[in-house]
């Protein structure tokens, strides 16, 4: 593992993809890429070791009741944004970009995307101008972000089943 510390960020280099970044005194974690992705590109192969039947702050859904545990585990530091740059395709296994990221760059998802009904709902703080609040879980989405955003197909299918 390569560890270096910053500005009281503790800094995890052990990936060629993304660095791991934590604040050693919030204990905030969070995942920045080390390369530059367009749109489309995939930034990580994923799998799971771990399934639990409920969701947890570190899973990610991909059934009724089946939430995974992410491997490589420094995915799990993918932080939430109501305009994010990536996506968790879970069909496939892959983390793709949604826009340009540039190297340096923080990785987020919107969490909804892959979330029916979260565990810890919380209010964000993305700073996005199309920052929608308080985050639960696509079953609280309105209507009118279903198109807006990329969902999974277990979540696609949850909310076309809704119509």
């Amino acid at each position: 593992m390569n560890l270096s510390a910053s500005n009281e960020i503790l800094i995890d280099r052990s990936s060629d993809v993304a660095e791991k970044r934590t604040d050693v005194h919030r204990n905030n974690r969070s995942l920045y890429s080390r390369k530059d992705f367009q749109p489309g590109e995939i930034i990580a192969e994923f799998g799971w070791d771990k399934v639990h039947s409920t969701p947890n702050y570190l899973t990610v859904q991909i059934s009724e009741h089946e939430h995974i545990e992410l491997l490589p585990s420094y995915l799990e530091c993918i932080n939430h944004s109501c305009d994010p740059n990536c996506f968790f395709d879970t069909s496939n296994k892959v983390l793709e970009a949604l826009k340009s990221i540039g190297n340096g760059e923080e990785l987020t998802f919107f969490y909804p995307s892959a979330e029916w009904d979260m565990d810890q709902s919380f209010q964000c703080h993305c700073g996005s101008e199309q920052c929608i609040g308080i985050i639960r879980g696509a079953k609280y989405l309105p209507e009118s972000l279903h198109t807006k955003y990329r969902f999974t197909d277990f979540i696609q299918s949850k909310l076309a089943s809704r119509h």
